[in-house]
């Protein structure tokens, strides 16, 4: 066929990584250390990420351990991780720093489903906006008789076909989300 869907299947990969990135940053009530990822600490006289300053483990279902390589930032790192307003529990026991998640109400599990229904919409607008350059850039092939009209037809289901693989794809991990959240 002569039209190239490298581009396009980069940018449904990337939609992808993108949702999944999004859906790991949601807090289920469960620890998960990359909650703590974005957490910029103000030590040595600059700001800093988490991971370079401690090491980071789940210690339960619902405790994340932050254990500083530098005892003298114990207090910088609880500082910023209340600071992020993640919505999560800290507490310190002079050594180590304890990140506790507090259970999942109803309504807030509702909450976010919602959220991650809204995450997969803008994953899926994603998908639309580069479904419809590449059918463009199809159509234009065939009105400079690059493509015939069979060719283009046969193209746009496979572009389709790629488009529903995606969105099928955003389905599935809506539901793992879903599920882990009890909702």
């Amino acid at each position: 066929m002569p039209y190239d869907f490298k581009q396009l299947d980069q940018k449904f990969a990337a939609a992808k990584e993108w949702l999944a990135k999004e859906f790991r940053n949601f807090r289920t009530g469960r620890a998960n250390p990359a909650i703590l990822d974005g957490v910029q600490v103000s030590a040595y006289g600059s700001l800093m990420p988490l991971k370079q300053l401690a090491q980071i483990g789940v210690e339960d279902a619902r405790t994340i351990r932050v254990q500083p390589y530098d005892a003298s930032t114990l207090k910088d790192i609880e500082r910023a991780i209340t600071a992020a307003n993640l919505g999560v529990g800290t507490s310190s026991d002079g050594s180590l720093v304890r990140v506790t998640f507090p259970e999942l109400t109803g309504e807030r599990r509702t909450e976010l489903v919602k959220m991650a229904k809204a995450k997969v919409e803008e994953a899926r607008t994603t998908i639309r906006v580069a479904r419809d350059e590449a059918w463009k850039e199809i159509q234009e092939k065939e009105r400079d008789s690059k493509i015939t009209e069979d060719d283009k037809f046969s193209l746009k289901d496979e572009l389709q076909k790629k488009v529903d693989k995606a969105n099928e794809d955003f389905e599935s991990a809506f539901k793992a989300k879903e599920a882990e959240m009890g909702a």
